[in-house]
């Protein structure tokens, strides 16, 4: 357990980076240091109150014991203050709280879990979750992989944090569109077990990294489905760390792909200008809408009759997102190691600016930065 410091050695304290916990209960103090080392941190413990003003504004998160509440209650009101309790019956907590500025009371053992995931994203520095676009194809072949290796390379060429997700595993791997086969780095075989919490900054080192993005897909094993406790957990790790989180999924959605979409903010419902693959978009939007209120059509033109991308879109009772040009050369480029997305004046790029550019904060005002 770390040991306290005492009342004379406050003002020599450098601004934590860990969780603050003020308490001069000896039981409290060493269960919260317990769940800051389970969260893979180390907190900065007082047994007096009330701490330095550098202490108190510069800790990520502040956790105040009951028994010191009332000494702390006219510091610097700031966000991320939880009180602790130590009495389940006492109704008078509620006044401290406020008096406090208390984001949060909780007691334990019964608030440990959220807690711990609480302390966790103080840890990483969590901010706001990154933009989760889910792409899926109207019908087979109808470029939704292209679409979705285009927007990470825009992305990530554009300076913004970006992870890519294959949720496909028939799609014959987004790693090999990227032409990062090779590289190392995990797989989804390796996270089919994950549950509970994922560091997101874990996740991302432990990835391969090409074209400034981090990606997530398949080996050549015989997996063909991932758990959708594993999405869960690995898909909230990636949104945690901000910026964007690129989902390829497949048009028949298992349970974990399902799950992605839950966790998704938009999707891009990838359509060919044809009756045909209207007809057959209907069906995937109708089970993606189930799970996404936010699902736009991208119309690939033209098509064998001139119908127009409004009309797709209209038919499906669908925003468009777009129409998409055909792209000369793509498939040569891919052939050659040069991802989808890669000409920055092609249509797919400029499409996926244009929807990036409305979608996403500009860099420096997001905290960018590919990785």
């Amino acid at each position: 357990m770390s040991t306290p410091i005492t009342d004379h050695d406050l003002a020599d304290q450098p601004t934590p980076s860990g969780p603050l916990i003020v308490t001069g209960d000896e039981a409290l103090a060493e269960h919260l240091v317990r769940i800051c080392a389970a969260a893979g941190t180390e907190p900065h413990l007082l047994s007096a109150a009330p701490p330095p003003r550098h202490l108190w504004e510069g800790a990520p998160l502040v956790m105040v014991g009951d028994d010191l509440a009332e000494r702390c209650a006219g510091l610097t009101r700031r966000s991320g203050v939880l009180l602790l309790g130590l009495d389940l019956d006492d109704g008078d907590i509620w006044v401290r709280a406020v008096q406090l500025g208390a984001e949060h009371v909780l007691f334990l053992p019964d608030a440990q879990t959220w807690l711990l995931d609480r302390i966790a994203d103080a840890a990483e520095g969590v901010g706001p979750p990154a933009l989760t676009v889910a792409v899926l194809g109207g019908r087979g072949g109808a470029g939704a992989s292209t679409l979705a290796c285009a927007l990470a390379v825009t992305a990530a060429r554009a300076g913004h944090r970006t992870m890519l997700i294959d949720a496909d595993p028939l799609g014959g791997g987004l790693d090999v569109m990227l032409g990062a086969e090779q590289a190392g780095g995990l797989r989804w075989p390796d996270l089919a077990g994950s549950r509970g919490r994922v560091s997101g900054a874990e996740l991302a080192g432990a990835l391969p990294e090409l074209h400034r993005l981090t990606t997530l897909s398949w080996d050549r094993s015989d997996l063909l489905s991932i758990p959708p406790e594993a999405m869960r957990s690995v898909l909230a790790a990636a949104r945690r760390r901000g910026g964007l989180v690129v989902l390829d999924l497949p048009r028949h959605l298992d349970a974990a792909a399902g799950q992605a979409l839950e966790q998704a903010d938009t999707g891009l419902l990838v359509i060919p200008a044809e009756l045909r693959a209207m007809a057959a978009a209907d069906r995937v939007a109708a089970a993606a809408r189930m799970r996404l209120s936010d699902l736009r059509a991208v119309v690939r033109v033209p098509g064998p009759v001139g119908l127009a991308g409004s009309e797709i879109a209209k038919g499906l009772r669908l925003r468009l997102a777009g129409e998409l040009p055909l792209e000369p050369g793509l498939t040569v480029d891919v052939e050659r190691g040069a991802p989808p997305g890669s000409r920055e004046h092609g249509p797919l790029a400029r499409f996926c600016s244009s929807f990036l550019d409305e979608a996403l904060p500009p860099v420096a005002a997001a905290g960018g930065g590919a990785q």
